[in-house]
């Protein structure tokens, strides 16, 4: 009988020893080992075996990324207003046995280092810089925090300012400086905008102006050549009137004369409320001009029929073409 109880006891034994000795660590924990007291080694994930009564598990550290909540705080900006403050900080074991043993109580330790160190950031700023540079505050906390605590075994990973709360008086003037600030910019802005169109308006009247003069020019142009054709044209027909009065003498004129007098006297029947029209006095002069006329063409006939090669009659008026 005693030796079955023996047996069984060392069979106990045994199984007590294995269940000490072998230890399994789970994905994202480090684990130290400690022999009588003192760090000795460090368990990664996975199974390990340690020995019993010997070597005992001292700290169980979380190797995953962790998230600290800063609490609220009042700090005093530089020129003398308090605001409310929260944060939060996300950070990461790297060295399991300095997280375990540099430091007690690392949460808090971190805590504590945060705050100080927002009060001491913050405190430096006024409050116009503190509430637009908030992502200068978060790398400032985040250098600043991660090189104190990394003799900790920790890396500081980010910090973000959650909230920034101004004293509500200060709400209410900043309120009043937006709307100030609004409504100068919408002064300014209209102000831009009428003097804009006045200079647009401007700019068209001289354009419009301009348009007009060179039209006018362009149109005393114009008409300063007409008068121009005109008078050359006059002149011309003055030099063939005159060639034709100096070879054919009184006939000529007469010639002349009455082709403008019936070219007068056409248009005068011609005329739609001109049915009765007088007689000049000297109308039998101009009669006797187209009698003129009509002698300078029996001429021409009698020529032509002499055998005058020319077809023209002595006297009659040269073709203008």
């Amino acid at each position: 009988m005693e030796p079955l109880i023996f047996v069984l006891a060392l069979v106990l034994v045994a199984v007590v020893l294995v269940f000490a000795g072998v230890k399994t660590v789970p994905q994202g924990a480090n684990w130290t080992v400690e022999r009588f007291g003192r760090y000795t080694r460090t368990l990664a994930p996975g199974l390990h075996l340690i020995i019993p009564f010997i070597d005992a598990i001292g700290r169980k550290m979380n190797m995953q990324e962790n998230v600290l909540d800063i609490p609220a705080q009042k700090v005093i900006t530089k020129d003398n207003a308090t605001v409310q403050v929260d944060a939060v900080a996300f950070y990461q074991v790297i060295d399991a046995p300095r997280a375990a043993y540099e430091v007690q109580n690392l949460h808090l330790a971190m805590t504590n280092l945060a705050l100080t160190n927002i009060r001491s950031v913050m405190g430096n700023m006024a409050l116009d810089e503190v509430l637009a540079k908030r992502n200068d505050i978060n790398n400032t906390l985040l250098a600043v925090i991660d090189q104190a605590t990394n003799p900790w075994g920790v890396k500081v990973l980010r910090i973000e300012l959650k909230d920034i709360a101004p004293p509500d008086d200060i709400v209410v003037a900043m309120g009043r400086q937006m709307k100030a600030e609004r409504e100068k910019r919408a002064t300014i802005l209209e102000a831009e905008g009428v003097r804009e169109s006045s200079i647009q308006r401007a700019q068209g009247e001289k354009q419009s102006a301009i348009l007009i003069a060179e039209g006018r020019r362009e149109a005393a142009f114009r008409e300063a050549e007409a008068r121009e054709r005109q008078a050359e044209a006059e002149a011309k027909a003055t030099e063939v009137v005159a060639q034709a009065i100096a070879g054919n003498g009184a006939q000529a004129i007469n010639y002349f004369l009455g082709t403008k007098y019936v070219e007068a006297l056409g248009k005068m029947g011609a005329s739609t409320n001109s049915k009765v029209f007088f007689l000049p006095v000297e109308a039998a002069g101009v009669m006797a001009s187209i009698a003129g006329i009509g002698e300078l063409a029996k001429e021409a006939q009698v020529r032509a029929a002499a055998g005058d090669g020319s077809g023209r009659p002595r006297g009659s008026v040269p073709s203008s073409s």
